[in-house]
């Protein structure tokens, strides 16, 4: 069992930057890959950015490449989402999530999700 905390969201302006955060608690935290997904209001939660258990990345190239960094810290338990250059199409619900080994991009292949943190961007 692997129960998670996102914290870090907040109330930002356009072209500013917040980094998010995961703490995960279970064991075996390194044996997991984390991904962050988003949801907008009125959207489908969608895919940004995951990390394998051994580091390998994947972004979102439509949303995240090239402004927002995934990284983790396997001493802490916590996997972080550093996001640059924020746009108002940032704004969402972001949440991260856990599943063995290797990340992907399909949200129902997640085994523990978090509860969430709001981002909101302001124009």
């Amino acid at each position: 069992q692997v129960q998670l905390v996102e914290s870090g969201g907040g109330l930002v302006q356009a072209g500013g930057s917040l980094r998010l955060s995961c703490a995960a608690s279970g064991r075996s935290f390194s044996n997991y890959a984390m991904g962050w997904f988003r949801q907008a209001p009125g959207k489908e939660r969608e895919f940004v950015a995951g990390i394998n258990w051994r580091g390998g990345i994947t972004y979102n190239r439509d949303s995240a490449k090239g402004r927002f960094t995934i990284s983790r810290d396997n001493a802490k338990n916590t996997v972080y989402l550093q996001m640059n250059s924020l746009k108002p199409e940032d704004t969402a619900l972001y949440y991260c999530a856990a599943r063995r080994l290797i990340a992907t991009m399909n949200q129902a292949e997640y085994d523990y999700w978090g509860q969430g943190t709001q981002v909101t961007v302001s124009s």
